[in-house]
């Protein structure tokens, strides 16, 4: 996606997640355990601030996060700190360095796809805390989305954390004509375009296999076929990947 329509993204996201926490605060967030709405909120601002810091120090902040005051009122916060990010944003161009977590990529232009992928997603949270049924993403987000959860967090080297589940499985990914092949080994994830030599396949419009990815929607809102073991197991490891 282009760098303007994802920080439009970020910004309509936390103005819709914004509406959605006030007055619903103490909430339970149903898809986040142990989180209210505020827990939420502050999260989304604390990670914010971060990549503001990345990109005006141009290193990883250290120590990390500071002292904030306690009695700071969430959304309030967040509203500030989302117009500081986006003033970021507005006077950057997608090459300017900043210090990321993705070795391949130290640019605004990376924190402004994962932004809008956060931002997104939280406030899908935060729609599902306020009793929503089944909050959705706009399609060309969603797909973008799902290539990012699968080339970025999912696949790589998983040598330091072995997953003994996973002995080859393949499963497929499909969404909106596009599929993505996934390969999983005890240490190690692949995954390629295209290709329907799996074991199982996945399917759905876009907002809900993205969500799925997630663990924000249930396995009743996508189509599940061939090994359904396979599912699990890629389902399990993908809660490792987006810790």
């Amino acid at each position: 996606m282009e760098y303007a329509e994802l920080i439009e993204h970020v910004r309509q996201d936390e103005s819709r997640l914004a509406a959605a926490a006030q007055g619903n605060l103490s909430n339970d967030v149903p898809s986040c355990p142990g989180w209210t709405v505020r827990d939420l909120v502050r999260h989304l601002a604390e990670v914010y601030e971060h990549k503001i810091e990345c990109t005006r120090l141009n290193r990883a902040p250290d120590p990390w996060p500071p002292a904030w005051p306690s009695d700071r009122d969430p959304i309030e916060w967040l509203d500030d700190a989302h117009g500081r990010l986006q003033e970021m944003f507005e006077r950057s161009r997608p090459s300017t360095p900043s210090a990321t977590w993705w070795p391949p990529d130290q640019t605004v232009g990376f924190w402004a796809r994962r932004m809008a992928h956060e931002t997104a997603v939280h406030r899908v949270d935060a729609e599902l805390a306020t009793g929503m049924a089944a909050p959705t993403v706009e399609p060309d987000l969603a797909v973008d989305g799902i290539d990012e959860i699968l080339d970025l967090m999912l696949a790589g080297d998983w040598s330091e954390e072995p997953h003994a589940e996973s002995t080859g499985q393949r499963v497929a990914v499909a969404t909106a004509g596009g599929t993505w092949l996934i390969t999983l080994e005890p240490a190690s994830v692949t995954v390629s375009r295209g290709g329907d030599r799996s074991d199982a396949r996945i399917e759905g419009d876009p907002s809900s296999v993205l969500l799925w990815l997630w663990g924000r929607a249930p396995d009743e809102r996508i189509e599940r076929s061939g090994d359904l073991d396979a599912i699990r197991v890629l389902r399990s490891r993908l809660v490792i990947a987006t810790q």
